[in-house]
């Protein structure tokens, strides 16, 4: 598969958000439970660039399959050197190497920008992603039983997370 990971623009906000809401309404990988709409998307993604975060788009002819983006961990100020990160691939993506790249692309980021650790929260059945990480260095920190609740069922929470190498 061709792609290209590129920053991303309002105009890809509608794609964005039909990958978002199929994993609302579909998975248990995201805990939310209502469908977002286009305007919350664009305000948030809007908030992220306003605070100097990447949002990077993956595409295939012109056709928009993922999105990866990392934010604060926790608004503390001791925090400020943790950031956790998402990467959503719609279902024709998945497996193709979008994600790997786009996390690559992500991991440089972080550093170049003197972040010393990336968190990854994952449903615990999600252990297609569970294995992404791992590949990629993240170890697991935290197993958290019973802390979501979706389709129901109670969910376990895992943390994982990547020791950034500093480019300072």
């Amino acid at each position: 598969m061709s792609f290209l990971i590129r920053n991303y623009q309002e105009s890809d906000a509608p794609a964005i958000l039909e990958i978002i809401n199929d994993s609302i309404l579909n998975t248990a990988h995201n805990y939310d439970y209502e469908p977002k709409s286009l305007g919350e998307i664009t305000s948030q993604f809007g908030v992220k660039i306003q605070e100097g975060f990447p949002i990077l788009v993956g595409e295939v002819n012109g056709e928009v399959l993922g999105y990866a983006t990392f934010g604060k961990f926790r608004a503390k100020p001791g925090y400020n050197k943790t950031i956790e990160h998402s990467i959503y691939l719609n279902k024709k993506a998945q497996g193709k190497g979008l994600g790997s790249e786009m996390m690559r692309q992500l991991i440089q980021i972080a550093s170049d920008k003197g972040y010393h650790v990336m968190i990854a929260g994952m449903d615990s059945e999600n252990s297609g992603s569970y294995r992404f990480h791992a590949r990629f260095g993240f170890k697991e920190v935290a197993r958290m039983p019973e802390v979501g609740f979706k389709f129901g069922k109670w969910q376990t929470l895992v943390f994982m997370q990547l020791t950034l190498e500093l480019k300072l």
